[in-house]
C-alpha cells in the first residue's frame, strides 16, 4: 500500500566555512530555537529537521504549514529523497513525483519535442509511455509548430506552458508539492488549474506545503504545523488553520 513513514528523521546541514570564532559565534547568536550548534567536530551545524514522525497513508491529503524557515521545503525535499536523514528512518512505498520548480531539467538548446522526451526519461518514463502521451502533452501546450523550435526561441510564457504540461503529464502515487503551480497567461491559468485538480485527485497520497489556509482546506483532509523544524501539531484543516494568519495568495 502507498505510504509515506517516517520515523525520529532528524536533517542536519553543517555549515562549511565558518571557520573563525567571530563568525561561529554570529551564527551561534542567530539560531532561533537552538537550531544551530556546533557538532562533534567543532563545525556550525543547522538543524533542519528534529525528530520529526509520521505516517502518511494512501488516500490522505496532507497540507504543511508553518511559517517561514519551520522546515517544509527540507521535509518535502527529504520525502522526495534529495535530502537524506541525518539519523532516523523514512520509509516511501511508492512512486513519487515531486512539482517543486517545473523549470528544472529544461533544456534551453533542445526543441519543445526533445524535451518533452527528455523530461520523460528523467521522470523514470519508458519511451513507449513517452511517445504515448507526447501528443497529449503537445495538444495541451497550444504551442503548435512552436515545438519543433528550440526552448530559447520561446517566450517566458510558452516556456512556461510547455514546463507545465510535462511536469503534470506523469500519474503518480505520491505527489509532492511545494506551493500551488500557476501557468502561464491568464487564458491558460484555467485549464491548467483544472489539470492540476485532477492530477491531486488521482495521487494515491499528495502532501502540499503552502501558506495558503483557503488552498489547504479545500485540497487537504489533514494538515501537519511545523515549527523550528519540529511537529508542533497535527489534526483537521479547520482546527490548525482557524488561528493562523491571513491568506498570502489566493487560488
Amino acid at each position: 500500500m502507498t505510504a509515506i513513514v517516517l520515523d525520529r528523521v532528524c536533517v542536519d546541514f553543517p555549515v562549511y566555512g565558518a571557520g573563525s570564532r567571530s563568525l561561529k559565534k554570529s551564527l551561534l547568536n542567530i539560531g532561533s530555537g537552538n537550531r544551530v550548534s556546533r557538532d562533534s567536530r567543532d563545525r556550525v551545524t543547522v538543524h533542519a529537521l528534529r525528530e520529526v514522525s509520521m505516517t502518511i497513508r494512501e488516500g490522505e491529503r496532507v497540507g504543511i504549514t508553518g511559517l517561514n524557515g519551520s522546515g517544509k521545503s527540507t521535509l518535502l525535499r527529504t520525502m522526495a529523497g534529495i535530502y537524506e536523514p541525518t539519523v532516523g528512518r523514512l520509509q516511501i512505498n511508492g512512486k513519487v513525483t515531486t512539482l517543486f520548480s517545473i523549470n528544472v531539467g529544461i533544456e534551453q538548446e533542445a526543441t519543445g519535442y526533445e524535451n518533452i522526451l527528455l523530461r520523460g526519461l528523467a521522470a523514470g518514463m519508458n519511451r513507449q509511455d513517452i511517445d504515448r502521451q507526447a501528443t497529449e502533452i503537445a495538444d495541451f501546450t497550444e504551442l503548435g509548430e512552436y515545438l519543433n523550435f528550440p526552448l530559447h526561441t520561446y517566450s517566458s510564457g510558452m516556456r512556461m506552458r510547455l514546463a507545465f504540461a510535462i511536469s503534470t503529464a506523469i500519474e503518480p502515487d505520491i505527489l509532492l508539492m511545494d506551493e500551488w503551480l500557476g501557468a502561464g497567461d491568464s487564458e491558460f491559468i484555467k485549464k491548467a488549474r483544472s489539470r492540476l485538480d485532477s492530477m491531486v485527485n488521482d495521487a494515491r497520497v499528495l502532501v502540499l506545503a503552502s501558506h495558503n489556509r483557503q488552498l489547504l482546506k479545500r485540497v487537504c483532509n489533514s494538515i501537519i504545523e511545523l515549527n523550528n523544524g519540529t511537529v508542533s501539531r497535527v489534526g483537521e484543516p479547520e482546527e490548525i488553520l482557524e488561528d493562523n494568519a491571513g491568506d498570502i495568495v489566493k487560488n
